[in-house]
């Protein structure tokens, strides 16, 4: 009896917490509504079945609890029971399947008029392509990929010249407008997935996969990796900024070509250590948790950081060096900026080499030096 009541107290306990449960779905933000009310179906479908079972296992505890002089009877096969229960299971299956293979046949066929964007992975960042004036991407291959070829693009393709090359973590796209998200990686698999979207899809190494999405809400979302690429795997983050149409081509009209990335006319010119100190923060993951314009992530921003007076938790000040960089990196709660966490772990040599710092601290001095510079 006391299993049968236990079995009751589960299924009702159950339904109960599921209806009452403060985790749910975000406010959906792109055009996959589909997405949810397939996943709402199987939801019922197995929620329905979850019920019944319990329900039939705690009668049957119950009914055939054991008793004095009670008897069983040896019944191996029942065919109308079997064919019943084939019958039902094969319903719900299909209930199941069905509208998920309509939403992936919709979701793997981008309208027409949508706009390509192509989605670089690599250990553990994200980075962006959009196609020019000509509306085509240039051609790209990892053979080519090197410091001042990120993204691998085709020296002798003329279609990639007007290629707008997105290298930091956060991209914009207009609201209301149809994109198709081309992916690739450099090394090994990741997934490229926006939660409020209900977006997602494998980036595989060799390959090109893609889906597509229309945005339907402006605001700042993020990008997550859902697949355990690597130690980094956690710090692989982005944010994708739905704006109006005006502010995307503002932003986008700001950000460097490869011709003008082969010429050196970015908007930044690092120099060699810089442009590796910048690799490093790139590989190691700081991108996550370190802005470069000012928005604050889950650490304080590099904008204008270097030579600057910071106020730390203890109530002191430091200025901003070199000596407080490899301090931060190595011991990060010695001198706890004031206002965040002590969160961040710590880096030693094995990870981050020395040289590794000086050049991390002479992309944090040339990209505020290069700001200032910029500044009219």
């Amino acid at each position: 009896m006391a299993v049968a009541i236990f079995l009751l107290i589960l299924v009702v306990g159950s339904v109960i917490f599921t209806f009452v449960s403060p985790w749910w779905f975000t406010d959906i933000a792109s055009n996959w509504g589909g997405i949810d009310t397939t996943v709402l179906i199987t939801f019922w479908v197995c929620g329905v079945v979850f019920v019944a079972v319990g329900l039939f296992m705690a009668y049957s505890t119950w009914k055939f609890r054991h008793r004095e002089g009670a008897r069983a009877d040896y019944e191996p096969e029942n065919p109308r029971l079997e064919l019943g229960l084939t019958i039902v299971t094969a319903i719900g299956v299909v209930a199941m399947l069905a509208p998920g293979l309509l939403v992936w046949d919709d979701y793997v066929n981008p309208p027409a008029d949508a706009q390509e964007i192509e989605v670089l992975s690599q250990q553990w960042r994200w980075s962006f392509r959009f196609p020019g004036e000509d509306g085509v991407l240039g051609t790209v291959h990892v053979k080519n990929i090197r410091s001042d070829n990120p993204f691998g693009m085709n020296p002798n393709d003329p279609a990639g010249e007007d290629d707008v090359l997105v290298a930091g973590n956060r991209v914009q796209l207009p609201v209301n407008r149809p994109y198709k998200v081309l992916l690739r990686s450099n090394d090994v698999l990741h997934d490229f997935f926006v939660p409020e979207f209900r977006a997602k899809m494998d980036a595989v190494p060799g390959m090109i996969t893609y889906f597509w999405f229309e945005p339907t809400k402006e605001g700042d979302y993020e990008i997550l990796c859902a697949e355990l690429c690597g130690k980094g795997h956690y710090t692989m983050r982005g944010f994708v900024d739905i704006v109006g149409q005006e502010d995307f081509d503002a932003w986008l009209a700001a950000q460097p070509t490869w011709a003008q990335m082969k010429a050196g006319v970015t908007p930044k010119a690092y120099s060699a250590l810089a442009r590796r100190g910048r690799e490093v923060a790139e590989a190691n993951g700081c991108f996550a948790c370190h802005s470069l314009d000012g928005s604050q992530v889950v650490g304080p921003t590099w904008q204008g950081l270097w030579g600057a007076e910071t106020a730390l938790a203890d109530g002191s000040s430091i200025t901003v060096d070199e000596s407080y960089v490899l301090e931060s990196v190595r011991a990060p709660a010695a001198k706890l900026v004031e206002g965040f966490a002590p969160v961040m772990i710590a880096y030693d040599a094995e990870i981050i080499s020395d040289d590794d710092l000086a050049a991390l601290a002479a992309f944090l001095r040339e990209d505020t030096e290069l700001a200032e510079a910029s500044t009219p």
